[in-house]
């Protein structure tokens, strides 16, 4: 990229995050700045919680930002720890914000960095700190915000032709973008792992190095905007879309999990004394390399996994790439393996990796998931798992015949966003627990995602004209 001037002097570029993972924000004068910074915040209208990923005010009322409190102002919390310079907006100042309530000054909790920050903290009761990672695959197209409105979304032009996962010829078409999006990131703070071609025209994975939970979910948020950033910079829109294509994959968004105590130890590593055979009182040889206290972990989160699904697959079009099977390896039953990209949960240990490396891969969530609540989600259940001290009732399945999902032997996920709705709403759903989600949060985010439902519901699709306007 070109060499940017130094920032202007008089702006702050200030911006949170909704409900759908959007980042909303303003800029700001150097003097509000500094008032802000110094005070509990400034005001920002509520209705970025009350309004969906168009603009469209939700379709019932809800708790936190609603018609009958007119919209008031929330406390936008300015996070100085989040400080940073845009390198390519002529490096002026960035910060993250967090909405609080204004009357208690407490995290508003359907705000995610909110979620998230009562997330952590409730790890730190017990001792812990969560942390993860998060790899996003995404469609990239030689298109333009303008070009996309003027083709009606159709007959888009991907980046480059043909399936060339991990290509090394690929990566030398568009080689400014390509590269860009690693070297941008470095400077805008947001540590990329690995960066290479996935199978598909045009399509990219970008792996998050990993970090705090907190950290990561703000990377991850930024990622996207960097990469939608830099991308129209040069006439390509890079697209999360869960499922932009019925033929071919889907894009994930795959959530790497763990989580360490204060002297910053894995807790998830079994001891060095059980390296040679394992743990002698695993409940099954997948996880003998877990500690008993990752076994809780990842029993939690098999039990909740169905209550939460909204916060991971958050649209309709997520559930499109949970087809299941080897060709897509999205799986869409309730499994967990050792080294496992068929499993819902991938167990990543000994012997393929140190023991300071060991975490569970959660594969459900497409790259269209808000990176807050789905870590939130699942820190929440395992959390839960080893306060419970939950154990493991299934063993480990990988693959699965369509007699094993018969006989119920595959637990299966439910495979639309309308019927988790009524799962994760139900007054015993596990989201709706103390120390979990809770009801308001339930209630608000529920809301959103039945608006969402309504929607589709009401929409005519191409599908359905090119299939009945004539010969119906």
């Amino acid at each position: 990229m070109a060499a940017t001037t130094d920032a202007p002097k008089s702006l702050e570029d200030l911006k949170g995050v909704d409900v759908d993972g959007v980042l909303r924000g303003k800029f700001m004068s150097k003097e509000k700045f500094l008032s802000a910074a110094s005070s509990d915040g400034f005001g920002f209208c509520s209705v970025i919680f009350g309004w969906d990923i168009h603009d469209t005010v939700y379709s019932r009322e809800l708790l936190i930002s609603n018609k009958s409190n007119g919209y008031r102002d929330i406390l936008a919390s300015i996070d100085l720890s989040t400080y940073r310079r845009i390198p390519w907006e002529n490096n002026v100042p960035f910060f993250l914000v967090s909405f609080l309530d204004p009357d208690t000054k407490e995290p508003l909790i359907v705000d995610p960095r909110g979620l998230m920050r009562i997330t952590t903290e409730r790890a730190s009761e017990i001792g812990r700190q969560c942390f993860a990672g998060i790899e996003y695959e995404y469609f990239n197209f030689k298109e333009t915000p303008q070009s996309l409105a003027q083709k009606k979304f159709t007959n888009l032009q991907p980046l480059t032709p043909g399936m060339h996962g991990y290509s090394l010829l690929r990566t030398q078409l568009n080689n400014d973008y390509f590269r860009d999006l690693f070297d941008e990131s470095a400077k805008f703070g947001v540590a990329i792992e690995g960066h290479h071609t996935e199978t598909g025209p045009g399509v990219y994975e970008t792996a998050l190095a990993y970090t705090s939970a907190l950290r990561m979910a703000d990377n991850g948020i930024l990622f996207k905007y960097l990469a939608k950033s830099i991308g129209m910079q040069q006439g390509i829109i890079p697209s999360f879309m869960a499922k932009p294509w019925g033929n071919l994959p889907g894009c994930s968004g795959h959530i790497h999990v763990s989580l360490r105590d204060s002297s910053d130890r894995n807790i998830f590593a079994v001891s060095d004394s059980e390296l040679s055979g394992g743990r002698a009182d695993a409940a099954y040889d997948d996880t003998k390399f877990m500690s008993s206290e990752g076994e809780s972990f990842l029993a939690g989160v098999l039990e909740g996994i169905a209550d939460i699904m909204p916060l991971l697959v958050p649209t309709i079009n997520g559930y499109k790439r949970l087809v299941g099977g080897e060709a897509f390896w999205a799986p869409n039953a309730i499994t967990y393996g050792y080294d496992s990209r068929a499993a819902s949960i991938r167990i990543i240990s000994p012997p393929s990796v140190p023991p300071s490396a060991t975490r569970l891969e959660v594969r459900v969530p497409g790259a269209d998931m808000n990176p807050f609540f789905a870590l939130s989600a699942i820190f929440l259940l395992g959390l839960r798992g080893i306060e419970k001290k939950l154990k493991l009732d299934t063993p480990p399945i990988s693959h699965f015949s369509p007699e094993d999902r018969l006989s119920g032997k595959a637990r299966m996920l439910l495979d639309c966003l309308e019927s988790l709705l009524t799962k994760a709403g139900g007054v015993d759903s596990i989201a709706r627990e103390k120390g979990m989600l809770g009801d308001v949060f339930v209630e608000h985010f529920g809301g959103t995602r039945e608006h969402e439902v309504r929607l589709w519901n009401e929409a005519v699709t191409n599908w359905e004209v090119e299939r009945y306007i004539e010969l119906a």
